[in-house]
């Protein structure tokens, strides 16, 4: 098994899926594709069905899709609780994963990922003010109701799909409830996510687009 993945101070959805691999210890093999450069735009294409990462390989396979390769190492290795046991649970994680992959727009642009960065105080929180309150309506509920440290008592696969968030309010010092503080902190806390963090500083790429002066530019 193989995932292909950008580079991980900037690709959030690789980051997803390969926390899920590396938190419940299935083995598998990485290989980096850059997401800039010389033809990088061509590489990807040559490489993945739709010139994006993260790509899982797997005796044949090719699943392009952060989700779709989640519920396919949900379905492969179901020894492993990577969506809740509890029927009603696991809906509720779906849910809330889903609606992490399709909204949240404002925030993923105005800040993008970047594990490298420290830009407090740069974003116009008045821009993703609306995402902010909808990520603290959506999350501090199921929180509250779990008692912690993650989403639904022990790590999943919700919780792997909201680690980039982590990652944007740590880097752009957004001020969030203290409870959300504290899942961000459990986050940070998993081996898997350091390992991820630790290659990520030690990255020689940079991408403009993904750093804090190029993006005022642009806005």
């Amino acid at each position: 098994m193989k995932i292909l993945i950008g580079n991980k101070n900037y690709s959030s959805w690789s980051l997803r899926p390969w926390l899920v691999l590396r938190h419940f210890e299935i083995e598998f093999e990485e290989e980096i594709l850059l997401l800039n450069g010389d033809n990088w735009k061509q590489n990807l294409l040559a490489r993945t069905p739709s010139g994006f990462v993260p790509v899982l390989e797997d005796d044949g396979l090719v699943i392009d899709e952060t989700i779709a390769i989640i519920e396919y190492l949900a379905d492969r290795f179901p020894q492993y609780n990577i969506w809740p046991d509890d029927m009603g649970q696991r809906a509720m994680a779906r849910a809330c994963s889903a609606r992490m992959h399709a909204g949240f727009v404002a925030l993923r642009s105005a800040a993008p990922m970047n594990i490298r960065g420290n830009f407090p105080g740069r974003i116009d929180a008045k821009v993703i003010a609306r995402d902010m309150e909808e990520l603290e309506k959506l999350l501090v509920p199921l929180l509250v109701n779990s008692q912690g440290p993650y989403l639904f008592g022990d790590f999943c696969a919700a919780d792997a799909m909201f680690a980039p968030v982590a990652c944007r309010v740590n880097t752009y010092g957004i001020d969030v409830s203290p409870r959300l503080k504290n899942y961000f902190t459990a986050i940070f806390s998993l081996t898997a996510f350091k390992e991820w963090q630790g290659a990520a500083l030690k990255e020689p790429w940079v991408i403009p687009e993904g750093e804090m002066d190029f993006i005022q530019v642009q806005n």
